[in-house]
Protein backbone atom coordinates (compact mmCIF):
# COMPACT_ATOMS: atom_id res chain seq x y z
CA UNK A 1 0.00 0.00 0.00
CA UNK A 2 2.39 2.72 -1.61
CA UNK A 3 1.00 5.84 -3.02
CA UNK A 4 2.51 8.97 -4.39
CA UNK A 5 1.09 12.76 -5.17
CA UNK A 6 2.99 14.35 -7.61
CA UNK A 7 2.99 16.99 -7.13
CA UNK A 8 1.52 17.83 -3.56
CA UNK A 9 2.98 21.32 -3.51
CA UNK A 10 3.44 23.84 -5.78
CA UNK A 11 6.54 25.18 -7.27
CA UNK A 12 6.10 28.25 -5.72
CA UNK A 13 5.90 26.41 -1.92
CA UNK A 14 9.12 24.06 -3.27
CA UNK A 15 11.06 27.41 -3.83
CA UNK A 16 10.28 28.53 -0.44
CA UNK A 17 11.08 25.74 1.33
CA UNK A 18 14.54 25.20 -0.87
CA UNK A 19 15.13 28.63 0.35
CA UNK A 20 14.44 28.11 3.77
CA UNK A 21 16.19 25.12 4.11
CA UNK A 22 19.38 27.75 4.00
CA UNK A 23 18.23 29.61 6.65
CA UNK A 24 16.82 27.02 9.20
CA UNK A 25 19.20 25.89 11.98
CA UNK A 26 19.78 22.60 11.74
CA UNK A 27 21.52 20.20 14.62
CA UNK A 28 22.51 16.55 14.78
CA UNK A 29 18.88 14.51 14.13
CA UNK A 30 20.59 12.15 16.88
CA UNK A 31 19.83 14.85 19.26
CA UNK A 32 16.31 13.66 19.95
CA UNK A 33 17.26 9.45 20.04
CA UNK A 34 20.55 9.46 20.99
CA UNK A 35 20.93 5.70 21.62
CA UNK A 36 20.01 4.84 17.71
CA UNK A 37 23.25 4.91 16.08
CA UNK A 38 21.49 4.59 12.65
CA UNK A 39 20.22 7.88 12.59
CA UNK A 40 22.69 9.79 10.74
CA UNK A 41 21.25 13.42 9.64
CA UNK A 42 20.17 17.01 10.45
CA UNK A 43 16.95 18.21 11.42
CA UNK A 44 15.88 21.57 12.81
CA UNK A 45 15.89 23.29 15.80
CA UNK A 46 12.11 23.47 16.53
CA UNK A 47 12.35 26.58 18.43
CA UNK A 48 13.78 28.29 14.73
CA UNK A 49 10.96 30.07 12.62
CA UNK A 50 11.52 28.84 9.75
CA UNK A 51 11.38 25.39 10.62
CA UNK A 52 7.57 26.14 11.88
CA UNK A 53 7.07 27.82 8.58
CA UNK A 54 7.96 25.04 6.48
CA UNK A 55 6.16 22.54 8.53
CA UNK A 56 2.73 24.86 8.04
CA UNK A 57 4.06 24.63 4.39
CA UNK A 58 4.02 21.20 3.93
CA UNK A 59 0.52 20.85 6.33
CA UNK A 60 -1.35 22.95 4.42
CA UNK A 61 -0.64 20.45 0.91
CA UNK A 62 -1.19 17.87 2.70
CA UNK A 63 -4.55 19.21 4.19
CA UNK A 64 -6.09 20.77 0.95
CA UNK A 65 -4.96 17.59 -1.02
CA UNK A 66 -8.10 15.17 -1.43
CA UNK A 67 -6.69 12.09 -2.56
CA UNK A 68 -4.18 12.27 0.84
CA UNK A 69 -7.91 12.80 2.95
CA UNK A 70 -8.98 9.73 0.90
CA UNK A 71 -6.64 7.46 1.38
CA UNK A 72 -5.61 8.19 5.06
CA UNK A 73 -8.57 9.20 6.19
CA UNK A 74 -6.17 10.97 8.77
CA UNK A 75 -7.69 11.56 11.98
CA UNK A 76 -4.14 13.79 13.42
CA UNK A 77 -1.26 14.26 11.92
CA UNK A 78 2.44 14.75 13.31
CA UNK A 79 3.80 18.28 12.66
CA UNK A 80 5.79 18.00 9.01
CA UNK A 81 9.42 18.05 9.60
CA UNK A 82 12.59 19.08 7.03
CA UNK A 83 15.51 17.17 6.90
CA UNK A 84 18.70 16.95 5.42
CA UNK A 85 21.52 14.99 4.30
CA UNK A 86 24.60 16.16 3.71
CA UNK A 87 27.55 13.58 1.78
CA UNK A 88 27.87 10.41 3.64
CA UNK A 89 24.94 11.49 5.58
CA UNK A 90 22.55 7.87 5.75
CA UNK A 91 19.35 6.75 8.16
CA UNK A 92 19.66 2.87 8.23
CA UNK A 93 16.95 0.16 8.00
CA UNK A 94 14.68 0.62 10.63
CA UNK A 95 10.45 0.87 11.31
CA UNK A 96 9.15 4.00 12.44
CA UNK A 97 8.53 3.90 16.13
CA UNK A 98 4.66 3.04 16.48
CA UNK A 99 3.85 5.96 19.38
CA UNK A 100 5.24 9.69 18.97
CA UNK A 101 5.62 11.57 21.94
CA UNK A 102 3.01 13.88 21.31
CA UNK A 103 0.22 14.98 24.10
CA UNK A 104 -2.08 12.89 23.50
CA UNK A 105 0.57 10.53 21.56
CA UNK A 106 0.09 10.05 18.01
CA UNK A 107 -0.09 6.72 16.57
CA UNK A 108 1.71 6.48 13.80
CA UNK A 109 0.23 4.80 11.06
CA UNK A 110 1.25 5.64 8.03
CA UNK A 111 4.87 7.47 7.17
CA UNK A 112 5.34 10.41 4.39
CA UNK A 113 7.79 12.00 2.53
CA UNK A 114 7.78 14.83 0.65
CA UNK A 115 10.89 15.16 -1.53
CA UNK A 116 12.29 18.92 -1.30
CA UNK A 117 15.48 18.82 -3.40
CA UNK A 118 15.73 17.97 -7.06
CA UNK A 119 16.59 14.79 -7.63
CA UNK A 120 19.33 15.98 -9.87
CA UNK A 121 21.33 17.82 -7.55
CA UNK A 122 22.58 15.06 -5.05
CA UNK A 123 23.91 11.29 -5.72
CA UNK A 124 22.26 8.46 -3.43
CA UNK A 125 19.64 9.53 -0.66
CA UNK A 126 16.92 7.23 -2.34
CA UNK A 127 14.15 6.38 0.05
CA UNK A 128 14.69 2.55 0.15
CA UNK A 129 11.31 0.53 1.26
CA UNK A 130 11.55 -3.36 1.45
CA UNK A 131 9.09 -5.38 -0.32
CA UNK A 132 9.36 -9.04 1.63
CA UNK A 133 12.26 -10.35 -0.74
CA UNK A 134 12.79 -6.88 -2.83
CA UNK A 135 13.17 -3.27 -2.47
CA UNK A 136 11.74 -0.35 -3.82
CA UNK A 137 13.60 2.73 -3.94
CA UNK A 138 12.27 6.20 -4.90
CA UNK A 139 13.77 9.53 -5.21
CA UNK A 140 10.94 11.88 -6.08
CA UNK A 141 10.75 15.03 -8.05
CA UNK A 142 10.58 18.60 -5.15
CA UNK A 143 6.96 18.72 -3.95
CA UNK A 144 6.15 14.88 -4.48
CA UNK A 145 4.92 12.83 -1.63
CA UNK A 146 4.55 9.03 -0.99
CA UNK A 147 3.29 7.38 1.48
CA UNK A 148 3.52 3.75 3.05
CA UNK A 149 2.82 2.06 6.20
CA UNK A 150 4.41 3.24 9.09
CA UNK A 151 5.27 -0.93 9.48
CA UNK A 152 7.53 -1.36 6.85
CA UNK A 153 11.46 -1.38 6.97
CA UNK A 154 12.97 1.14 4.80
CA UNK A 155 16.05 3.44 5.07
CA UNK A 156 17.54 6.36 3.05
CA UNK A 157 20.70 5.47 1.29
CA UNK A 158 23.88 7.20 1.72
CA UNK A 159 24.56 10.37 0.45
CA UNK A 160 27.21 10.76 -2.03
CA UNK A 161 27.21 14.23 -3.70
CA UNK A 162 24.78 17.26 -2.75
CA UNK A 163 22.17 17.38 -0.23
CA UNK A 164 19.48 15.85 0.17
CA UNK A 165 16.37 17.58 1.46
CA UNK A 166 12.76 16.09 2.56
CA UNK A 167 10.55 17.21 4.96
CA UNK A 168 8.68 13.97 7.06
CA UNK A 169 5.41 13.25 8.88
CA UNK A 170 3.20 10.47 10.53
CA UNK A 171 -0.55 9.98 10.54
CA UNK A 172 -2.48 8.45 12.79
CA UNK A 173 -5.64 7.04 10.79
CA UNK A 174 -9.60 6.87 11.50
CA UNK A 175 -9.19 3.40 9.30
CA UNK A 176 -6.50 1.79 11.73
CA UNK A 177 -6.16 -1.69 9.37
CA UNK A 178 -4.14 -1.02 6.18
CA UNK A 179 -6.32 -3.42 4.37
CA UNK A 180 -9.98 -1.58 5.03
CA UNK A 181 -8.11 1.27 4.22
CA UNK A 182 -7.32 -0.22 0.98
CA UNK A 183 -10.86 -1.43 0.50
CA UNK A 184 -12.10 1.94 0.87
CA UNK A 185 -9.57 3.68 -1.33
CA UNK A 186 -10.30 1.50 -4.30
CA UNK A 187 -13.86 1.53 -3.99
CA UNK A 188 -13.26 5.54 -3.67
CA UNK A 189 -11.08 5.67 -7.17
CA UNK A 190 -13.57 3.21 -8.78
CA UNK A 191 -16.87 4.92 -8.12
CA UNK A 192 -15.14 8.53 -9.13
CA UNK A 193 -13.43 7.42 -12.20
CA UNK A 194 -16.54 5.23 -13.46
CA UNK A 195 -19.44 7.05 -12.42
CA UNK A 196 -20.72 7.56 -15.74
CA UNK A 197 -20.30 4.23 -16.98
CA UNK A 198 -22.68 2.84 -14.48
CA UNK A 199 -24.82 5.18 -14.27
CA UNK A 200 -26.55 6.88 -11.23
CA UNK A 201 -28.41 4.46 -9.95
CA UNK A 202 -25.28 1.70 -9.26
CA UNK A 203 -23.19 4.88 -8.32
CA UNK A 204 -25.20 5.63 -5.35
CA UNK A 205 -25.24 1.51 -4.62
CA UNK A 206 -21.54 1.64 -4.27
CA UNK A 207 -21.56 4.59 -2.62
CA UNK A 208 -24.04 2.93 0.04
CA UNK A 209 -21.56 0.62 0.76
CA UNK A 210 -18.25 2.33 0.83
CA UNK A 211 -20.00 5.14 3.38
CA UNK A 212 -21.48 1.75 5.57
CA UNK A 213 -17.70 0.04 5.51
CA UNK A 214 -16.26 3.45 6.09
CA UNK A 215 -18.62 4.07 9.50
CA UNK A 216 -18.22 0.69 10.44
CA UNK A 217 -14.04 0.79 10.21
CA UNK A 218 -13.57 4.58 11.77
CA UNK A 219 -12.00 4.60 15.06
CA UNK A 220 -12.71 7.62 16.54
Amino acid sequence: MFHVIDPLLTPEEVARLQQLATTINFEDGRSSNPDFSKKNNLQPDHSDAGYKESSAIVQNGLARNEYFRDYCYPKTMAPPMITKYKPGMNYGEHVDSSLLPYRPAIRSDISCTVFISDPDTYDGGELNIRLGDKELKIKGRPGTAILYPSTTYHQVLPVTKGERIVSITFIESLVRDIQQREILVELTEFNHANAEKIGPEEHMRLEYIRQNLTRMWYNT
